[in-house]
Formats: C-alpha cells, sequence, structure tokens
C-alpha cells in the first residue's frame, strides 16, 4: 500500500491547525530597564514568569520572544503532561547522594497536580484529562529494559505510582498487536499544548508581564539582553530558551537541538476505537530502542511522535515545523505497526521541532547571584512537566530564596559542552543508526535479550 501523504505539513504544528495561529504582540520598542529579563515565551520562561510574580507582584518583567509565544517545543510536543524526566539518576546521585535524587523524584511528580491547580485556577482550558501513562513491550527484549525500567523508577521513589501489567491486562486497555505487557505510571495527564502555553501566556500577562514577540536575542551579558529591537537592562537575565539555545552568541554547543517529530491522523470513527480500546486516554509510548510516544486527542485522533532525523549538521533548526519525507514515513510505519486499523485513514498533519540535549542528558537549572545570569532546560522531550519544576526553581533562585527547590541536585550543575562539528553530527547520527539497529535485531524470532548495539548507541553520546 502507497504511504499516504499528509494533508498539510510544518505550519508549526497539528496544535496549531486545531486553535489558529495566535495574533502577533508588539515587539520590543526599543531600550528599556525592568526588574527581570526572561529570554524565550515558551513553558520555562512563561512558568517562571508567573512565580515570580505570584511571589512578588511588583516586579517589573518583560519576557523577550523571537517568534511567537509558544512557537517552540512548547506548542509542538506530544501533550505528555507526565511528572517524570528523562534523565540519569544514578548521575545526580553521585554528587548529591540517594536522598536528594529521591526529594527530585517526588518534586517532579507533583507537577502534574500543580500545572493542573494553576490551569483550574486561571481558566486555561487545554484538553487536560489524567490518566495513566502505558509504556508497551512488543518483544521479549523490550520486556526486559520494561522489567528494568520498572525496577529503576520504583526504588528512586515511584513505588506508589509506577508498577508492570501482563498481557491480558494491556490488552484489555489498549490492542497493539504483539504487546507482551506494559509499565503503567499513574497521576499523569494528556494535554492540547498550544492551547496549554497559550493560556498561560494571557495568565503571565494578567499577573503583570509584558511579553514582547518578534524581538530576536543576539547577546546576553550580566544585567543586559541585546536585541534586534534594543537592549534591556535587568537585574537579573534568565535564558529559558531550551532547543534553541545554540542560536544564542557564545552557546552553540551548550545545548544539542535534537529533532522529534509527529503525525496526526483525522478523526477516527467508534469502529477504530472498538478494535483499538483505549477507552482510558493513556499517553501510550513503546520500549523500543527508537522509542514512539503517542496520544489520543480530544477529538479522537491518534498522534504519534518520534525522532526521525534526529539532528541538523551544525545545529541548524527546521523551517516552520516542516519534517522531511524519511521521517514522515517512519512516523507512518509506527501508526500502522502499532493502530493497524488506522490504515484505510488519512493523515491531517506531519511536523517537527527541537528539543535541548546537555552533553549528559540530564536537565539542569542554574543562577549566578554576582552576575544575575540565569538558566533552565535541557529536558531531553520531557518538559511539559519539567518546565513547570525548573520554573519555580528558578524564579526561587533569582529572588535570593534558600527553599528546597533550590537545593534539589540539578541546580547549578555544570557540565561540558558539546564536541564541535563534524564530531557532534556524526555522533548524534551514529548513536541513532546503532539504536535503530538494536530495534531491527531485537525483533527477529528467537532474540530474547536487549541488542548490546544500543547499549554502544548510548555511551556513544553519554547517554547512559
Amino acid at each position: 500500500m502507497t504511504q499516504p501523504q499528509p494533508d498539510r505539513i510544518g505550519d508549526v504544528s497539528f496544535w496549531y491547525a486545531d486553535i489558529g495561529m495566535p495574533t502577533p504582540r508588539p515587539a520590543l520598542p526599543g531600550d528599556q530597564n525592568v526588574d527581570i529579563c526572561i529570554i524565550g515565551a515558551g513553558y520555562t520562561g512563561l512558568w517562571t514568569a508567573w512565580y515570580l510574580l505570584q511571589a512578588d507582584p511588583g516586579l517589573k518583567l518583560a519576557i523577550l520572544e523571537k517568534d511567537f509565544a509558544g512557537f517552540g517545543a512548547s506548542g509542538r510536543n506530544g501533550g505528555w503532561l507526565s511528572g517524570g524526566f528523562s534523565w540519569n539518576h544514578r548521575r545526580y546521585a553521585e554528587t548529591a547522594g540517594d536522598a536528594a535524587v529521591r526529594a527530585m523524584v517526588q518534586a517532579m511528580n507533583g507537577t502534574v497536580d500543580e500545572v493542573i491547580r494553576v490551569a483550574e485556577a486561571e481558566g486555561i482550558e487545554a484538553d487536560i484529562r489524567r490518566t495513566d501513562e502505558l509504556m508497551v513491550a512488543v518483544n521479549p527484549a523490550q520486556m526486559v529494559r520494561l522489567t528494568e525500567e520498572t525496577a529503576h523508577r520504583r526504588h528512586w521513589g515511584e513505588e506508589a505510582r509506577v508498577h508492570a501489567i501482563g498481557q491480558a491486562e494491556t490488552n484489555r486497555r489498549l490492542r497493539i498487536p504483539g504487546a507482551l505487557g506494559a509499565m503503567v505510571v499513574e497521576n499523569v495527564a494528556r494535554v492540547q499544548p498550544a492551547k496549554l502555553v497559550r493560556g498561560l501566556a494571557a495568565a503571565v500577562e494578567r499577573a503583570g508581564a509584558t511579553i514582547y514577540e518578534g524581538t530576536t536575542v543576539t547577546a546576553l551579558a550580566p544585567g543586559r539582553a541585546m536585541t534586534d529591537r534594543g537592549t534591556v537592562t535587568a537585574r537579573a537575565v534568565l535564558r529559558c530558551t531550551e532547543g534553541f539555545t545554540a542560536g544564542i552568541e557564545g552557546l552553540k554547543r551548550d545545548w544539542l537541538p535534537l529533532n522529534s517529530a509527529q503525525i496526526a491522523t483525522e478523526p477516527l470513527p467508534q469502529a477504530v476505537w472498538d478494535e483499538i480500546g483505549w477507552d482510558g486516554y493513556e499517553i501510550v509510548g513503546d520500549f523500543a530502542n527508537g522509542y514512539c510516544y503517542c496520544q489520543r486527542t480530544r477529538e479522537d485522533r491518534i498522534t504519534v511522535g518520534a525522532r526521525g532525523v534526529p539532528y541538523r549538521f551544525g545545529s541548524a533548526l527546521d523551517s516552520m515545523g516542516a519534517p522531511d519525507d524519511e521521517t514522515i514515513r517512519r512516523l507512518t510505519a509506527i501508526l500502522y505497526r502499532h493502530f493497524p486499523a488506522t490504515r484505510p485513514f488519512g493523515i491531517a498533519h506531519a511536523w517537527c521541532g527541537v528539543l535541548g540535549v546537555p552533553r549528559d542528558w540530564c536537565a539542569t537549572v542554574g543562577f549566578d547571584a554576582a552576575t544575575g545570569m540565569g538558566f533552565a532546560g535541557g529536558y531531553v522531550g520531557t518538559g511539559v512537566s519539567t518546565s513547570n519544576l525548573a520554573g519555580r526553581t528558578l524564579a526561587d533562585l533569582a529572588l535570593g530564596r534558600d527553599s528546597d527547590l533550590t537545593r534539589l541536585p540539578w541546580v547549578n550543575r555544570k557540565v561540558r559542552k558539546w564536541e564541535p562539528e563534524p564530531l557532534r553530527w556524526l555522533g548524534v547520527h551514529g548513536m541513532y543508526a546503532l539504536l535503530n539497529a538494536a530495534d531491527r535485531a531485537e525483533a527477529r524470532p528467537g532474540v530474547t535479550q536487549p541488542s548490546g548495539l544500543a547499549t554502544l548507541g548510548n555511551l556513544l553520546t553519554g547517554r547512559s
């Protein structure tokens, strides 16, 4: 069967096609002096602004955004409010100890309730639906990873919300061909990400912040953010640029912009859902090395996301969210493999975006009181939840508060830079080539253990 072509490619994301593009806000009108300047109007910058203004409503606060609020990953992601990190717990424990890591896990778990609390209080309608996360294994090697990951997360303090289920229970909840079992993560939520970021931006403005769109930050220095529209001076300058960090002078190798892409089907009829199940609207992924992430939307579409072509040479970015043909082909193959009942129906939209990856694949929040310079990001794909905790933490740091959050082990974590090109491109593409080869090897009949190719791929770029 010929692969269907999406009705729409790029245009930032399906989530904006769902609600319409925002009306542009004014650009920075010239030089300004404020108390705190935030770079980037995505989840991180907006959450930081929100908590700063909750603590001190009198702050004069400016947010500088190159495109529009929610243009980046905040308006393009998979809509997983998961309350979990994409990180290596042991790396934090090496310097901070196990107890500190468990405290960080519990703080992260609490972000689901916190995001929903603020959304309800501010009247943000973002298709939020409390549910579970299902991470499905479809071969014996994936079952080994499922068992290991379940034990790992329970060891680090998630005994109350993480457990494994067998084949029968998995199929009762969701019928994916070949499913042998699943890891269940409770207390998560599905969201429409562009609705969430748009509502949060409006809430931040009501609280007193000013968002300047169409304003490109060209360089940062203590007390100053230089832009193409003028210079903003402030006692604190907070960088919240995640996957777009490489575009700022002097920061090209700090965080690698890793590409991720998605497709959305047309709305599916009840007969398809009768075959698939999925009545609980769980957020769904798998234990493939080159994993996927899916949701069932408000209007009964399926979105499927995965890495596709993972990285563009020189930390280049996509053009308005348009993925390449090979990425669309890979995503469609995942859709048909996991949900074969969708084959007769069209693909409505395909889009992509970048997420920030530090050299050790661990998120960080930092602030230097001497210079007033701060930052947060490097979420490696779990930013819907992580950005909330980061925003709360960065706000406390900028206000000089000594709190439980400012003592978490990700604060002021020092990580070396990524290698220069072409080593950066070769390393990332080599890693994903090995991960994909490992998945092919593990899918062969008779294979019962994870492929060593995946271990090699992860070691290549420091992912594990």
